[in-house]
């Protein structure tokens, strides 16, 4: 057994008293029976010395065990349990596999997970690629998301469909994400809604158009998706419209359907928007979520107009489903309030004319004037 002055300095400098602001709860316990042994050889009575430290004899005999055997290490508190790895962890190479899936796949469960590596060669249990989760904090599905999230801010790669709908699905950040427009006219959605087919008429198409400021929309059935359709919509219905009121469209969003994309110099479309000085973009392929205000707009006039005068009303012609379909437009944009982003409980019609710019506004009066 070594002294207990040397061992006194060895650990004491170990601990560094000076610094107590620094030392750890082990590294107090540590000097504590340090303090006891000290004291009972000092005293030569053990019952004494225990008596005064707060130890029992059957606690003193086994700290000056542990100081017998270990030193000044046997002092510090040895937590129960192996040490080291545990002898029946999975191998680098199989907790590297099951990460990577994880990363590629965050919604796979553990038996899934054990399930596709086993197909690929790698033989590994569930319980085994929960016990890799736990040691990463991936056990919950929002733990692997938001290390696939975490992965994607820091490298630059292409996440997958599959990805991107569970980021969009679990976190709030893409869920947050919104459309951001200034003015009226700032920003135009458009889309081709399929309505459903009427006896002796055949298949009903509606070319949809929303304001994304204000969220005013019109609408008007057709029997064919074609450019012609959009483009009539737009200069029969939309542009009067804005006119009337002093307004501008300046850029409108479609997606990349037939009629509305094709060779700048030759497709209908595109030529009316150039003619009309109005900015056209796209949104990516397969992916509606990026013109979600004409989106949601169909699902209200299914479940408010389509879907109740299907059930109460046998029309004959088109012409009664645009004279039915007018009239809730109507009663939408300048009756019922809006309970959307930013629009307060306020009618479309309302904000389509507060949103209107006042530059557009005094353009208009100037050239008035000047004529």
């Amino acid at each position: 057994m070594p002294p207990l002055a040397e061992v006194s300095m060895e650990l004491r400098h170990f601990i560094n008293p000076d610094k107590e602001n620094d030392m750890t709860t082990g590294k107090k316990v540590a000097r504590r029976k340090l303090s006891l042994l000290e004291l009972a050889t000092e005293m030569g009575n053990v019952s004494k010395a225990c008596a005064i430290m707060g130890y029992s004899r059957q606690q003193f005999y086994e700290i000056r065990r542990n100081f017998q055997t270990f030193g000044s290490e046997g002092l510090l508190d040895r937590l129960p349990g192996p040490r080291g790895a545990h002898p029946n962890r999975v191998d680098e190479t199989v907790e590297t596999a099951i990460l990577e899936h994880s990363l590629q796949y965050p919604s796979h469960g553990p038996l899934r997970v054990a399930q596709q590596l086993v197909l690929q060669g790698v033989q590994v249990s569930a319980g085994g690629v929960r016990g890799v989760w736990s040691r990463h904090n991936l056990l919950t599905r929002h733990e692997r998301l938001m290390r696939l999230e975490k992965t994607a801010r820091e490298q630059k790669l292409e996440l997958t469909d599959e990805q991107v709908r569970m980021l969009e699905r679990f976190s709030p950040e893409f869920r947050e994400r919104h459309i951001e427009t200034r003015h009226t006219g700032d920003l135009v959605a458009v889309d081709t809604f399929f309505v459903g087919t009427l006896k002796g008429v055949g298949r009903v198409y509606m070319q949809s158009v929303i304001d994304c400021f204000s969220r005013y929309a019109f609408g008007r059935l057709y029997t064919s998706k074609l450019p012609v359709t959009a483009v009539h919509v737009l200069n029969e219905d939309v542009l009067p419209f804005f006119e009337s009121h002093e307004a501008k469209i300046e850029t409108v969003l479609s997606d990349n359907g037939r009629e509305f994309c094709g060779r700048p110099d030759r497709h209908p479309y595109e030529l009316f928007l150039q003619l009309e000085g109005i900015e056209h973009r796209t949104t990516r392929v397969r992916r509606p979520q990026s013109n979600g205000f004409v989106e949601r707009l169909h699902r209200t006039l299914l479940d408010e107009h389509f879907r109740i005068k299907g059930r109460t009303k046998w029309y004959e012609s088109l012409e009664e489903m645009q004279k039915d379909l007018d009239a809730y437009l109507q009663s939408y944009n300048a009756e019922r309030p809006h309970q959307g982003r930013g629009m307060k409980g306020r009618t479309p019609l309302q904000v389509f004319l507060k949103g209107i710019p006042k530059d557009d506004r005094s353009k208009k009066k100037g050239t008035k004037e000047a004529a």
